[in-house]
C-alpha cells in the first residue's frame, strides 16, 4: 500500500509499508549482525586495544630506561671531563715543576761549570806563573854561569868560597 500523499508521480515516492519494503527483514539482519558481530569486532577491538596499550607501556618503559641511561651517561660524561680537567691542570703543574727544576739544575750546572773553569784557570796561571819563574831563574843562572868566568878572578873566587862556608856554617 502506497500513500498517494507521499508518494510521487513516477521516480520518487516514500513507501511506507512493512511487509512490501522488507524494514523488519532489515531490522532484524541489522540487529543480528550488530548483537554477533558485537562480541566478535569487540573482541578483536579489546585485543587491538590490549596490544596497543602494551606497545605503548613497552615503549614507556624503554623511553624510561633510555631517560636513565640518558642521565647515566650526562653524569659519567660530566665526571670524565672534570677528570681530564683535573688531569690537564695537574698536567700543566707537573710540566711546570718539571721545567723550573730543570731551570734550576742547568743554573747550578753552568755555576758549577764557571767555578771549575775559575779553579782551573786559577791553577793554569798558577803553573804558567812557575813555569815562567823557573825559566826566569834558569835564563839568570846561564846568564850569570856566562858572565861569571870573565868577570870572577882569583881573590874574587877565594872571597865566595869563604862566604858561602861561612853561610853554611851558620845555619
Amino acid at each position: 500500500m502506497t500513500t498517494p500523499l507521499l508518494a510521487s508521480h513516477g521516480t520518487f515516492g516514500l513507501n511506507l509499508d512493512i511487509f512490501e519494503t522488507n524494514i523488519i527483514n532489515l531490522a532484524i539482519v541489522i540487529a543480528g549482525l550488530t548483537w554477533f558481530l558485537r562480541g566478535f569486532l569487540g573482541g578483536i577491538l579489546a585485543r587491538r586495544r590490549e596490544r596497543i596499550l602494551a606497545e605503548l607501556k613497552d615503549a614507556e618503559d624503554r623511553l624510561a630506561s633510555a631517560t636513565a641511561s640518558l642521565t647515566e651517561a650526562q653524569a659519567s660524561l660530566a665526571d670524565a671531563r672534570a677528570r681530564a680537567e683535573k688531569i690537564r691542570i695537574d698536567g700543566k703543574a707537573r710540566a711546570e715543576a718539571i721545567r723550573l727544576e730543570s731551570e734550576k739544575r742547568t743554573v747550578e750546572e753552568m755555576a758549577r761549570l764557571k767555578q771549575d773553569s775559575q779553579s782551573d784557570l786559577a791553577s793554569e796561571v798558577s803553573r804558567v806563573s812557575k813555569q815562567l819563574q823557573r825559566e826566569a831563574a834558569e835564563m839568570a843562572i846561564e846568564k850569570a854561569l856566562a858572565s861569571l868566568p870573565s868577570r870572577l878572578d882569583a881573590t874574587t873566587q877565594a872571597q865566595l868560597i869563604d862566604q858561602s862556608i861561612q853561610t853554611l856554617g851558620k845555619a
